[in-house]
């Protein structure tokens, strides 16, 4: 996952510390201007090296971010006030390599006494570079403490989300297509946790997801962050199966379910495939038949594959196989 490698982030105290104490084991070492000179470039190399890697160590979300990951980010810390401090951060190394080139041309254009000072002066300059980061270093390691541990989902391999009421049998349908493969994600924006599973079709490996919590009630009814997280959803899926209780046993009329799919097939967009299945067909007679597209019983493990297979059906995902030159 991209977030997952993410090193820990020093906090701008931290790394003061360590390059002044490296500074001074440097200074011990040597002699006069020498001595100043190369406490001034381990102090400076160590702050500007440091603050480099933290933002090297980031994905560009302008380029390399997924746009399923980038609003799944977004949805958990402010990427514009993250990317904004990686900004300030690059600046600061960038001083401090400034700080020390300039200083160490006045260490060496004066006396002993002059260059002590010389390189003091650098120090403190260095450090107050510092302080005005903290607060960016420190929103770094908060956001790469909440972003490392989202569950890898691959947006480059085919996913089907499936949406729909609460208690109408969304997982326990992910339970049985993916038997023991699935995973439960946990995600700081729903009250239960994304179950995430895999299964195989043709030597292809597919993803399915259930969303409690994000799409299992209307959209008026979601909180700003929730929405988002669904603007992420819309990037991963390649196809929508929604089910229904015909029912009404989850506690919910079938013309309310049915309103909550129209606005979810809205969502998604014409270029996402919905498939409607009505769940539970052992416990009801008959389902109009433009309101469907299959039925299935999942606890008496009827038509779950063939709902299954319909959806890959829908996905219509190709992958690129090798040819041989000239095929």
């Amino acid at each position: 996952m991209i977030f997952e490698g993410l090193p820990t982030t020093p906090r701008s105290e931290e790394l003061v510390d360590k390059a002044f104490s490296r500074a001074a084991r440097a200074g011990r070492a040597k002699r006069g201007h020498e001595a100043q000179e190369s406490m001034l470039r381990t102090a400076g190399n160590v702050l500007s090296d440091n603050l480099e890697n933290v933002v090297t160590s980031w994905p560009d979300f302008g380029f390399d971010v997924d746009p399923f990951y980038y609003e799944l980010a977004d949805a958990i810390v402010d990427v514009d006030r993250l990317r904004q401090a990686l900004s300030q951060v690059m600046w600061a190394s960038r001083q401090i390599e400034d700080l020390r080139d300039e200083y160490t041309t006045k260490i060496r254009n004066s006396d002993v006494d002059t260059a002590r000072k010389h390189r003091k002066q650098a120090f403190a300059r260095m450090a107050d570079v510092m302080d005005q980061i903290e607060d960016d270093l420190r929103y770094i390691g908060d956001s790469r403490d909440q972003l490392k541990v989202l569950p890898e989902i691959n947006p480059d391999e085919p996913a089907i989300v499936v949406a729909g009421y609460p208690n109408v049998g969304k997982s326990s349908f992910v339970n049985r297509v993916t038997r023991a493969s699935n995973q439960i994600a946990e995600y700081p924006f729903t009250t239960k946790g994304v179950q995430i599973g895999h299964f195989d079709r043709n030597h292809v490996r597919y993803q399915i997801v259930d969303t409690p919590g994000l799409l299992d009630r209307p959209e008026d009814e979601r909180n700003d962050i929730e929405r988002q997280a669904v603007s992420a959803l819309e990037h991963l899926a390649d196809a929508v199966v929604f089910v229904i209780d015909p029912s009404g046993d989850c506690g919910y009329p079938l013309d309310v379910q049915l309103e909550l799919r129209e606005e979810v097939r809205e969502l998604f967009g014409a270029d996402v495939p919905l498939l409607t299945v009505a769940n539970k067909h052992d416990r009801f007679e008959a389902v109009k038949a433009e309101s469907v597209d299959a039925t299935m019983s999942v606890t008496e493990e009827e038509n779950v594959e063939a709902v299954l297979d319909m959806a890959v059906d829908a996905v219509g995902y190709e992958p690129d196989l090798p040819t041989r030159d000239g095929e």
